[in-house]
């Protein structure tokens, strides 16, 4: 009996406008990879409509399956096998033109956090576009009822997770040559952060 996809209601909710404003900075991008594949869902939409990048999965290795699953069932020629990826270890030995991450920061402590924005400072190219979606605070201020709620739900499922701080993610990516582009505001009180590397 084949095992059953694993689903994120999440992702069937907000791929639509991520890929609206991906569209905006991914079309001229040849090799993209994605931290946090999760499911796999997010990779299975968004290829498509890059038919002429590599659309790179990733995540830890006890994620692969599914997302092995969402590959073989789309059978997109330009998703590859996953890559087993764990931010606080080895990143792979090449170089990607656009990074994408959603809903991780605020998964993973913050050591983490800036393990992460010192890998994609080791793969991401010059000129390289990376995009970050998820929740966020600002100037330590939680921007929605939900999200102060949803931040109590992350603290008490580990006390090394919580919605990371802007001005504090965007001072990692500063640190490694990247420059905010956009801060896009996204339904259900997320953004979407776009950041360009110096080239």
């Amino acid at each position: 009996m084949t095992p059953a996809k694993p689903f994120a209601p999440a992702c069937e909710r907000n791929q639509g406008p991520i890929l609206e404003v991906l569209r905006q900075y991914f079309a001229d991008r040849r090799h993209i990879l994605e931290v946090g594949s999760g499911t796999g869902q997010h990779a299975v939409h968004f290829a498509p409509a890059f038919p002429d990048a590599i659309w790179q999965t990733s995540d830890m290795e006890e994620n692969l399956a599914g997302i092995r699953l969402w590959l073989a069932d789309a059978a997109l020629p330009n998703l590859p096998a996953p890559l087993t990826l764990d931010v606080t270890g080895t990143w792979p030995d090449a170089t990607f033109d656009a990074i994408f991450s959603a809903n991780s920061l605020h998964i993973m402590p913050w050591s983490a956090v800036e393990q992460f924005f010192a890998g994609v400072g080791r793969v991401l190219e010059p000129g390289g576009v990376l995009a970050v979606y998820g929740p966020f605070n600002y100037n330590g201020t939680y921007t929605s009822d939900s999200n102060r709620e949803f931040d109590g739900w992350l603290k008490q499922r580990s006390a090394l997770s919580a919605i990371r701080d802007f001005d504090a993610v965007d001072r990692l990516a500063r640190g490694i040559g990247c420059r905010l582009v956009k801060d896009h505001t996204m339904p259900a009180n997320n953004r979407l952060l776009v950041w360009r590397r110096d080239a």
